[in-house]
């Protein structure tokens, strides 16, 4: 049975990949696609997701559009990890897909209730939407089936400050209306949390590029380096393996200017390979709580392993996985999309 999928994102580099690897899945049904600002503005996210499903030559489906701004703070955007339209070095054309005509918590909304009980939801931006979706309906925590997130940061150093992760730091006060929501959903349905402590083991190299283009059957075999220039494009001739390329290395040289290495932390992606397979992933029941108040802590997430605040666990948090198994199915989901859709000229 395809396993019913909202997903909402804030389309940069990784949350594409996260979009590639569910449309290469026989196993996903992407009922919609919610757009939230968080990478890039929420309209640069719409314009990056539906050019990205005509890349992909994906069928109708819904792309929402969400808010404009977090719930409560300014929005801060982060071109400088993404690149100025949030696809890295990469450009694709313009979309004649149309948004849909309700919002992203509307849609959260009216697709839930449709599908009580058969839904997964996947956030892999901030939590805004969902959290105004939950102010229109307090029970989707048991209408969901599964609720899988990409954020947070537990017992490992943030991203964005020293305690906490981008996703959380856009939109604290929305990372907190959803994570207390869900302390009423039953314990089979806790969400999953894939958060930096396992998603910076999901290191991409330039290698999986090459093993991405050898599955796509494109050429040349492209071997990208810390030393290739900003201007360079890549040449391949299947299209999402030039997009990929370009987009992906961008992502490269941002790890590198840090001293994280020539390499790229694939959190998207893989949570999306959790949400169709969650034995992908080792958790751990936790309650999880956000920081709003601290003075150098606000959007910090915090967990209480040992029940310490007397509250049920609202979260599975991952503790471990097989990087290798995760790369293995991106490679050969994705590299077989590309080569179905863009069959090499004998």
């Amino acid at each position: 049975m395809r396993r019913k999928i909202i997903l909402d994102v804030d389309t940069g580099i990784d949350d594409s990949l996260a979009l590639l690897y569910l449309l290469a899945s026989a196993e996903a049904e992407l009922l919609g696609i919610a757009a939230t600002a968080g990478n890039v503005p929420a309209a640069q996210v719409a314009a990056n997701t539906l050019a990205l499903l005509d890349l992909a030559q994906a069928p109708p489906i819904e792309v929402a559009l969400g808010a404009s701004e977090p719930l409560a703070i300014p929005l801060r955007t982060t071109e400088d990890t993404h690149g100025p339209q949030g696809l890295g070095y990469a450009e694709l054309p313009v979309t004649a897909r149309e948004l849909s005509a309700r919002s992203a918590a509307r849609m959260w909304v009216d697709l839930v209730r449709a599908h009580p009980g058969a839904v997964t939801g996947l956030c892999t931006g901030p939590l805004t939407n969902l959290a105004l979706a939950l102010r229109i309906e307090p029970e989707l925590p048991v209408l969901l089936d599964r609720l899988v997130i990409m954020g947070g940061a537990f017992n490992h150093p943030g991203n964005t400050t020293p305690t906490n992760e981008w996703n959380i730091h856009v939109d604290p006060e929305a990372a907190k209306e959803v994570f207390d929501a869900f302390s009423a959903a039953p314990a089979d349905r806790r969400p999953i949390v894939c958060a930096l402590d396992i998603t910076e083991t999901i290191e991409m190299r330039p290698a999986h590029l090459v093993a991405l283009a050898e599955a796509a059957g494109s050429t040349p075999l492209e071997h990208v380096a810390a030393t290739d220039t900003p201007d360079w494009r890549s040449c391949a001739s299947n299209p999402i393996i030039a997009y990929l390329t370009d987009a992906v290395r961008f992502y490269f040289d941002f790890h590198q200017h840090y001293d994280l290495g020539y390499l790229a932390h694939m959190h998207d992606p893989f949570a999306a390979a959790v949400t169709l397979d969650p034995g992908l992933a080792r958790t751990r029941p936790a309650t999880v709580d956000v920081e709003l108040a601290g003075t150098i802590t606000r959007a910090t997430t915090v967990a209480d392993w040992a029940g310490m605040w007397g509250r049920e666990p609202n979260a599975d948090i991952v503790i471990g996985t097989d990087p290798a198994v995760f790369f293995d199915r991106l490679v050969t989901r994705v590299g077989a999309l590309a080569r179905r859709l863009y069959p090499e000229q004998p």
